[in-house]
Order: C-alpha cells, then sequence, then structure tokens
C-alpha cells in the first residue's frame, strides 16, 4: 500500500485497530522502544476531565515567549489533524507528519496500534527531530493507560476531576482520580488544581513518591477583594490593600461581571516556592481561568532550575494566549459563542460563564456523542438556554437528533425545542429567529464546534 497524502495516512490509520480507544501501554511502549524515542528534553504532562486545553495553550504561550522552542501536543483537533502536532507555536506539516507515520509504520511490525497511540509516537518524533526544548503533552484518555504516559513526566498536572468515560475510568471521582494520578512520578512534581482533591489522587501521589501540590495550600491566587475587606473573611474598613485568598475554582468565588471589571486589573500568584505579583487575567475567557493559569505558573515554579521564566514572559503569555472553541466569542450580531462544553463539569462551566452575560435570548445550537452524558449536559444548562436546536452528528458514536430530543423532552424545561436536520440547519435556524442583541451558544461536542466554525469560516488560533 502506497500511502502519500496526510488524508491518506489518517485514513489507513483508523483501520489498524478494531477499537478506537485501547487503553494499555504495552504495545505502544514497545513501538517506542523501537523508534528508539529517548526524549533529552523536559516534559509536561497535562491530564483532567477539564481545563486540560487551557493550561496547555497557556504553557505553550508563556514558554514561546520566554524564547523556548516548544513542542506542544494536544487532542482533538477541530479542523485539521495538524492542530495536534506544534513546534514552536507553528502546526507540523503533512509532509514530516507523513513522514514520522512511515517510520512507525516501518517499524511496528505486527503490533496494532490505535490512531492515538500512532499520533502520539509521530508528534514526539517530530519534538525530538527539531530539537525542542521542552514538550507538553496533553492527556487523550484517564492518564495512567493512555499513550502519552509511556513517556515520563517532568511535572504532571492534573487540572479537575470530574465524572466522564465511565466506561474506561470507572464511575465515581475517586475511580476516575486514580486514572489520572497514574501520570505522577517518583520525585517529580505533581499539580492538582482540583480544589476538592480526592483522596485517591493524593494516595496515588504518596504510593508512588511524587511531591503533590495542591491549589489553596501549596500553590494558588490572590485577587482584589470585591469590597475592600480583609480577605476571605475579614472586616472591612482599611486603606490596606486587601485580597482574597482563592483556592477553589474562580467561578465560585468571582462572577464574570467581577471578572470584566477586573480584566484591566492585576492579580497575585503564589506557592512553596516563590511568588509572582501583579499578573494580567490570561485572555482566555471564562470564570475559571484563574485556576487554570496558577497550575500553569505552579509547574513552571517546579521548572525554574532548568527552564526559567522571566515575569516579562508571563505577563506576555497570558496576555497573548489563545484557544479555539473554549467560550470563544465570534464578532457579529447576533453573538455566537462557541464552547465543546461535552460533559456535565463543562456544562456547568459554560451555564455559570453565560449566566454572568448581558441579559438576552440565547439560542443553543446543540449536538453531542451519544457515550456521553447528555442528560448531565442538558440539566447543566437547562435555565441558561430559551431555545434548542438540536442536530445529529455524522459520525459512529454521534447521537441523533431525535436522540436528544428525547432527552430535552424528558427534562422537562420551560424552553423550545427544535429538531433540525444537520448542525447547518440548526445554525441557519438560530441565526433566522435570533435578534441582533440575542446569542447563539454552539456546544456539545468538538464536532459541534468544527462544524460550525466550517460553516462560518473560522480558523484553530
Amino acid at each position: 500500500m502506497i500511502l502519500t497524502t496526510l488524508a491518506d495516512w489518517l485514513t489507513h490509520l483508523e483501520s489498524l485497530h478494531p477499537k478506537t480507544i485501547a487503553l494499555g501501554l504495552e504495545r505502544v511502549a514497545q513501538v517506542k522502544q523501537r523508534l528508539n524515542l529517548d526524549p533529552d528534553f523536559p516534559i509536561i504532562i497535562v491530564g483532567g476531565t477539564n481545563g486540560k486545553g487551557s493550561v496547555c495553550a497557556m504553557l505553550e504561550a508563556i514558554l514561546h515567549a520566554a524564547g523556548y522552542k516548544v513542542g506542544c501536543y494536544t487532542s482533538p483537533h477541530l479542523l485539521d489533524y495538524n492542530e495536534r502536532v506544534r513546534i514552536a507555536k507553528q502546526q507540523a506539516s503533512d509532509a514530516e507528519l507523513c513522514a514520522s507515520f512511515e517510520q512507525i509504520e516501518q517499524v511496528r511490525g505486527d503490533i496494532a496500534l490505535t490512531y492515538f497511540e500512532f499520533g502520539t509516537l509521530a508528534a514526539m518524533q517530530c519534538f525530538i527531530a527539531h530539537k525542542i526544548d521542552l514538550a507538553i503533552l496533553e492527556v487523550g484518555l484517564g492518564g495512567r493507560l493512555d499513550a502519552v504516559n509511556v513517556f515520563d513526566a517532568d511535572v504532571s498536572v492534573v487540572t479537575s476531576v470530574d465524572i466522564d468515560h465511565v466506561d474506561y475510568l470507572g464511575d465515581t471521582r475517586e475511580k476516575i482520580a486514580f486514572e489520572k494520578a497514574g501520570i505522577f512520578r517518583q520525585g517529580r512534581v505533581a499539580i492538582c488544581a482540583d480544589s476538592d482533591v480526592p483522596q485517591a489522587l493524593r494516595k496515588h501521589a504518596e504510593d508512588v513518591g511524587a511531591d503533590l501540590w495542591c491549589i489553596g495550600s501549596e500553590f494558588g491566587f490572590q485577587l482584589p477583594s470585591p469590597a475592600g475587606g480583609r480577605g476571605a473573611g475579614g472586616e472591612g474598613g482599611s486603606d490596606d490593600v486587601h485580597v482574597i485568598n482563592v483556592g477553589q475554582s474562580l467561578s465560585l468565588a468571582l462572577s464574570l461581571q467581577r471578572e470584566r471589571e477586573q480584566l484591566l486589573g492585576q492579580w497575585n500568584f503564589y506557592s512553596k516556592v516563590s511568588s509572582r505579583s501583579a499578573l494580567p487575567f490570561p485572555a482566555l475567557r471564562g470564570a475559571f481561568q484563574l485556576s487554570n493559569a496558577s497550575a500553569v505558573l505552579a509547574a513552571l515554579e517546579a521548572l525554574k532550575d532548568t527552564i526559567p521564566v522571566s515575569m516579562e514572559a508571563v505577563r506576555r503569555g497570558l496576555s497573548e494566549v489563545e484557544l479555539t472553541g473554549r467560550f470563544q466569542f465570534i464578532p457579529g450580531q447576533p453573538q455566537l459563542i462557541l464552547d465543546v462544553a461535552h460533559n456535565p463539569h463543562a456544562a456547568r462551566s459554560l451555564a455559570n460563564n453565560l449566566s454572568h452575560l448581558p441579559p438576552a435570548k440565547t439560542y443553543a445550537v446543540f449536538a453531542m456523542l451519544k457515550d456521553k452524558d447528555m442528560v448531565g449536559v442538558v440539566a447543566a444548562l437547562g435555565e441558561q438556554v430559551d431555545v434548542w436546536l438540536v442536530a445529529g452528528i455524522d459520525a459512529a458514536r454521534g447521537a441523533t437528533a431525535q436522540e436528544l430530543a428525547s432527552v430535552l423532552i424528558n427534562a422537562q424545561l420551560h424552553s423550545e425545542v427544535v429538531v433540525c436536520s444537520s448542525i447547518e440547519n440548526a445554525l441557519d435556524e438560530a441565526s433566522k429567529r435570533a435578534g441582533e442583541n440575542d446569542r447563539i451558544a454552539a456546544f456539545g461536542s468538538f464536532y459541534t464546534v468544527a462544524e460550525v466554525m466550517r460553516i462560518r469560516h473560522v480558523r484553530s488560533a
């Protein structure tokens, strides 16, 4: 078989393994050894239920601003596979991805790698070939048995722990936390940005001898008191500078209105090692981004002896970071918001963000995968949506419009449900119905956001 284009290769990779997801490190470790993939640069592995993409994007932006050649491997992509593999903030070319795939194909023998395993090895090949200074690897699913975990992390980050992928990771936070903590390494810093740290994560860190840093204790952030009071529980009335020490998600401590008021203001980061003051708010929208940014700075603190980063680079990276499809506003009227929220945890964050926007009628362009918690997502967003325009996803795991409509009807929401023939039809219908001061929110899946981006000719960041 002669494979000459990236599209040919991707089609081939999809056919190699009988399962789309097949967790385990034995296969990928064997091929890694045959390829002699032994990186000599530091590696940050980022896992978690939600927030992984934001943390990877901020790390990449700050380290790039500091002058380092950074390799960043993320998933899934929205429009082009090349989005997954970036070197110095540039997407890998078709030619070099094809060359890496070819090398892997030559050595794998009868080992049936999954699409993600193949891609992980190819990304590391590209990083080594480009002689990068540091790699950022985003976990695809879980952590312990995910392909990126075949490489040893110098710093591990778990952004959040919530219910998702129950068929693979378990049906409780404790079971899921154990899987996510599998990226921790002996003697290395392990960071948790979830304010409610599962006991299983703490125990695994202790069992493997990792140095666990948790938000609110070993690191965190501070911001001005909304009422000029003395921190989290003090009295008001002084001329001193007052701060709130925040360990939980910003969505629990600060409304988006307050965040907008602070955009030209500053926040402070602290850790067990040192602190950074007078930082700009991250350019990424969302009331939870200071928790993610704090995890990023904690990771940089852990690596500061080998990868020092200046305050100027931190400020520039936070100010310039971009990430497509995460509470992303598309210019125009009516306002269009893109969010890949596809599980209840992410849906709750989206609902919180929507609730603090100026009052307006919200039209949802909604499509999901059927193996996701459709009921939980609908429950989280039910109060924020006035009209649901539901569509099916044309993929093996895609839910039909009728299935989504049934979930919405059973939820007994006080909102209209419109069944549409496609995501494009749903977007057209929303655009016709919405007034210029209303808003359209497209969410539920990477597939949903990607399709809307194609229709509206929105490019990835």
